[in-house]
């Protein structure tokens, strides 16, 4: 599979198979997180990887999924993440463009999570406050972003986006996405609508 396959193929996971990753392969995801474009090469971003159970349930109790179809997009018990990468910006490296250059970590993570065969689920609404104190975090060091992961129990389907960006669950539990056009985003040489 291309870079470009990946992207195609990428879709948000909440249902997870119970097997677990190994610190190779999350390793190798922060290895490409690090790796990202960061402005004025600052690099703010860092990471703590969670795959320890106790502390994976912990984890999980500050996180909120799903907001159209909650609490149907809540992973069930069962169901849940194996493991998490919290990414972090440390305060004292800062640019003012942490969250830039956390987005770009995350995605180069998603794409080599699922070229891994791992599915993902970027997340951020957090409780920070309860997040950081399970972390026991210094004070110069932020949370930006939990990125959830396992082998994936789901596969949702991409829709053409009519009227309402809001994703659903059919009958079979299988969830919608839909996204618009690339006429709809993609203007040539000027913007015209």
């Amino acid at each position: 599979m291309n870079v470009y396959e990946t992207i195609i193929k990428r879709r948000t996971i909440r249902r997870f198979k119970q097997k677990p990753i190994s610190f190779e392969i999350l390793r190798k995801l922060v290895n490409a997180g690090r790796l990202s474009p960061s402005s004025a090469n600052l690099q703010p971003i860092e990471y703590i990887v969670i795959d320890k159970p106790d502390l994976v349930e912990k984890v999980f109790g500050t996180l909120k999924w799903a907001g159209y179809i909650s609490p149907a997009g809540n992973p069930p018990l069962g169901e849940r993440p194996v493991a998490y990468i919290i990414v972090l910006a440390n305060k004292k490296k800062n640019s003012g463009t942490c969250e830039r250059d956390a987005a770009a970590a995350i995605e180069n993570m998603i794409l080599v999570a699922l070229e891994e065969g791992i599915g993902s689920c970027w997340l951020g609404a957090i409780d920070i406050n309860k997040l950081t104190t399970i972390l026991e975090l210094p004070e110069h060091i932020k949370i930006d972003s939990v990125l959830a992961l396992g082998y994936s129990n789901e596969s949702p389907q991409i829709e053409e986006m009519k009227d309402s960006v809001k994703y659903w669950k059919d009958e079979e539990g299988v969830l919608h996405v839909p996204k618009r056009k690339l006429e709809d985003v993609l203007f040539y040489n000027k913007y015209s609508k």
